[in-house]
């Protein structure tokens, strides 16, 4: 009988516990551009949620877009997730723009707060050609088109018979570039696949990428680019409870009534990230790994210097790869350090450190392969950097000048004009002491002992002397 009510209770205590797990609820803030430290943020979040069994995972989203690499790497993690994702636009006032509207779109669940917009999802870069890739065909810029229209029609001057070919028949907002057409139609295509696969506004996902177009939570909602609005989690999680979402092909009902919400707190990992991904932090650790090593090899000493240099070298080459580099950048960076190294050693005058810091400026423009606000190298560290690259050519340059003007310290050459002290009255030849040495001298005159003479010239073993002063009388 006791038996019997103890498995009972344990039985349900199992039950409960396994509720309990179930309802879990996580929660993943992510505000600001979509970066490398935030994909892995969420994509280790997503995985550990999967192992714990989590019932659902909310991503409270806030961005002006990010980094298409980064923002694809979430976008696959979500697809394969076996755990569903609401990702919800939050606060008010807050955004899902650009690659945030693409995460929309992959979520499970989209969902919005009132004052909150979604879209422009035009790509801004093209392979860091600078500036928007998309020049307006005509010289007058058009006016933005209203968010949820349909942009209007280009007109040209010249009526309906225009030229074959010419700007004016292209669609509005159509990339003048092969490459640019290639980019928008390439980001189109990936949005409209995400609402198919969703079945969310195709036509609309189609147009925020080729117009930009922009809309607010209640027109996201009438046009079915989300799936509803809520003013808090509390809500969204009320209003999701018994929905049915496709995981992997397989229908599963979502429990979020009583559900235990956990926020995310971000780890260690993700504020190291999110340092040294930024474009300028990662190019300083580069450029200070770069100095610190040839520093170390000009003047070598404990190995603080290589040390230092191999650990930021190290960082910001792991950064870099994490980021959009224009590798043709990078390797003018290289060479330019290398061209500055080699005038530091055998300098040849500033042709070659001036070759070297040219390559080095040019390189370091271009090093960020994207026009993105906030994933650029700051104009004055790459000014800072190219002085300090600037000093390592005068340092050199100057080092040659002292070694043209330097007397000579070693060998024969470098007694002549010495002083040394005659040894014993003679006339013609005698002998005389110099650099702790006695030397047979030959000079024109006599000679006195204790009087000091020049060194003009040496031949052999015999110095040639001459008088600094007048002869002593004796």
């Amino acid at each position: 009988m006791w038996r019997r009510l103890m498995r009972f209770f344990a039985a349900l205590a199992v039950c409960g516990a396994s509720v309990a797990q179930a309802a879990s609820v996580w929660v993943v803030e992510l505000e600001g551009a979509i970066s490398p430290a935030s994909s892995d943020y969420f994509i280790r979040t997503l995985e550990r949620a999967s192992d714990e069994g989590v019932e659902l995972v909310v991503m409270r989203l806030d961005t002006p877009g990010g980094l298409d690499k980064s923002m694809r790497d979430m976008v696959k993690a979500i697809l394969a997730s076996t755990v569903p994702v609401a990702t919800y636009v939050a606060p008010n006032g807050s955004r899902a723009a650009s690659a945030g509207t693409y995460l929309m779109y992959a979520s499970h669940i989209a969902a919005m707060a009132p004052a909150t917009n979604i879209g422009s999802s035009t790509p801004v870069s093209i392979g860091g050609g600078g500036g928007s890739p998309f020049p307006s065909p005509t010289p007058t810029p058009s006016p933005m088109p209203t968010p949820g229209s349909a942009p209007e029609p280009e007109t040209s001057d010249e009526g309906d018979e225009g030229s074959e070919g010419s700007a004016d028949e292209r669609p509005p907002h159509e990339p003048a570039d092969a490459m640019g057409r290639k980019v928008v139609n390439d980001a189109a295509a990936y949005l409209r696949s995400l609402a198919e696969l969703r079945g969310r506004n195709v036509e609309w996902a189609e147009e925020t990428v080729r117009s930009g177009a922009n809309l607010a939570a209640n027109e996201a909602l009438e046009q079915g680019v989300i799936d509803l609005v809520a003013e808090s989690l509390t809500e969204l999680l009320d209003a999701i409870n018994g929905r049915t979402v496709t995981i992997a092909g397989v229908e599963r009902t979502l429990d979020t009534a009583d559900a235990e919400v956990q926020t995310i707190e971000p780890d260690w990992r993700y504020e190291l990230l999110g340092i040294i991904t930024d474009p300028n932090v990662a190019y300083i650790l580069l450029m200070i790994g770069i100095y610190a090593l040839i520093l170390e090899f000009y003047n070598p000493g404990i190995g603080v210097g290589a040390v230092t240099g191999v650990i930021c070298l190290l960082l910001g080459a792991f950064a870099l790869q994490m980021l959009p580099i224009n590798y043709a950048g990078l390797a003018l960076i290289a060479v330019g350090v290398a061209m500055l190294a080699v005038e530091a050693f055998t300098p040849s005058f500033g042709i070659v450190g001036t070759g070297g810091v040219i390559a080095f400026v040019i390189g370091s423009i271009i090093l960020m392969d994207t026009d993105l606000p906030g994933y650029k190298v700051s104009y004055p560290i790459i000014a800072a950097f190219t002085a300090v690259s600037v000093g390592v050519v005068a340092f050199g340059l100057g080092a040659a000048l002292r070694m043209r003007r330097a007397r000579i310290a070693t060998g024969v050459e470098s007694m002549v004009g010495a002083t040394a002290q005659v040894l014993e009255d003679f006339t013609t030849s005698g002998r005389v002491r110099a650099f702790g040495e006695v030397w047979n001298a030959r000079g024109e005159g006599e000679f006195h002992q204790g009087e000091d003479v020049e060194i003009s010239a040496v031949d052999g073993v015999i110095v040639q002397v001459k008088r600094t002063g007048p002869a002593r009388a004796h």
